[in-house]
């Protein structure tokens, strides 16, 4: 069946996920900030800013226009960064249809409220539908090239996950339910921060051995921080945890990865972030984690060792010293 569905975010995952959508038959909107790029998009075809090389399907409608994108939506797709997701829907709460779901894509934590995505979007839209969470191991080059993937789509509702699960499946894409939103949220924004380190590892030469111990127990540390939050530690490791991690520390399209490869070459944060239009959500998603873990009396190693990197109080190869250095106890104490 046929749906009209309004995409919010055209970086690389909202594009790719409009792109995919339309690839399914349905009729998609794609919202830009920036007049500019939409105009471009409209013309050309392609998003040539953020996600070069893929066509545009013809059901594909790029707009600067909030209201036209929402327009009799029956899924409203958010896939903006995090730190703009408060002021887009405010932004979207005048055009919002009553009956529409709303599918959060976007990764990361608030950094002053430390809330999910998910709690950020009902504070903003106390009256709106269902809201499911999607995450997982995701490259949007390769989603919008159509390759296989499989991502977690987590809500309240069983018969809305199953709805989205339903509509936006493709033969390239395979979606698993789940009712876990706090494990899946909170696996597709910690991972981010294990990345950077991933990077770090792999930028300072330290081989396959530190990078397996490194995912290993990055795994161990978001895990720690997502079960006292409330979420299911199963979740954690499947694909919107384990999954993720893996993908994000060890893909060459990583972005939290190619910030810690800079990390690691002696560039200052400000220099990495000055030179990329992408957003790595790890960079500020570090913080709010550490502030969280403090509320739960939780130590966090690999994060609290990153916050110092990427403030510049510590350089990578000390930091790296200071893991290593830890105090030894029980893997599963």
């Amino acid at each position: 069946m046929t749906h009209r569905i309004g995409v919010i975010g055209s970086g690389s995952w909202g594009t790719a996920l409009a792109i995919h959508l339309s690839h399914t038959g349905h009729e998609v909107r794609l919202w830009a900030r920036d007049a500019a790029l939409a105009s471009d998009m409209a013309s050309s075809r392609q998003n040539r800013t953020y996600l070069p090389d893929v066509s545009l399907p013809g059901t594909l409608s790029p707009t600067h226009d909030m209201a036209a994108a929402l327009e009799d939506a029956q899924f409203f797709v958010i896939a903006v960064p995090s730190h703009g997701v408060r002021d887009v829907m405010r932004a979207a709460s005048a055009h919002l249809p009553g009956a529409c779901t709303i599918v959060s894509a976007t990764k990361g934590l608030e950094e002053v409220s430390m809330l999910r995505m998910s709690e950020v979007i009902r504070q903003e839209l106390p009256d709106a539908g269902d809201i499911v969470v999607l995450s997982g191991p995701s490259f949007a080059s390769e989603l919008a090239r159509q390759l296989p993937t499989a991502l977690v789509a987590a809500g309240d509702s069983p018969a809305v996950v199953e709805s989205v699960m339903s509509h936006f499946r493709s033969p390239a894409l395979r979606l698993y339910g789940s009712s876990d939103v706090v494990g899946v949220e909170l696996g597709g924004s910690l991972k981010n921060i294990i990345a950077i380190a991933a990077g770090v590892v792999e930028g300072l030469g330290m081989g396959h051995n530190a990078l397996a111990a490194l995912i290993t127990r990055g795994l161990a540390e978001l895990s720690r921080l997502a079960v006292a939050q409330g979420a299911q530690r199963d979740t954690l490791a499947g694909l919107a945890g384990l999954g993720d991690l893996v993908l994000t520390c060890t893909g060459d399209l990583s972005r939290n990865r190619k910030v810690g490869l800079a990390l690691a070459k002696g560039q200052s944060l400000k220099q990495i972030l000055a030179s990329t239009k992408m957003v790595a959500e790890g960079v500020r998603t570090t913080e709010a984690a550490l502030a969280l873990s403090a509320r739960h009396g939780i130590e966090l190693p690999i994060a609290s060792e990153m916050s110092d990197v990427l403030s510049g109080r510590t350089d990578p190869q000390t930091a790296i010293r200071n893991l290593m250095g830890r105090k030894q106890k029980l893997e599963h104490a």
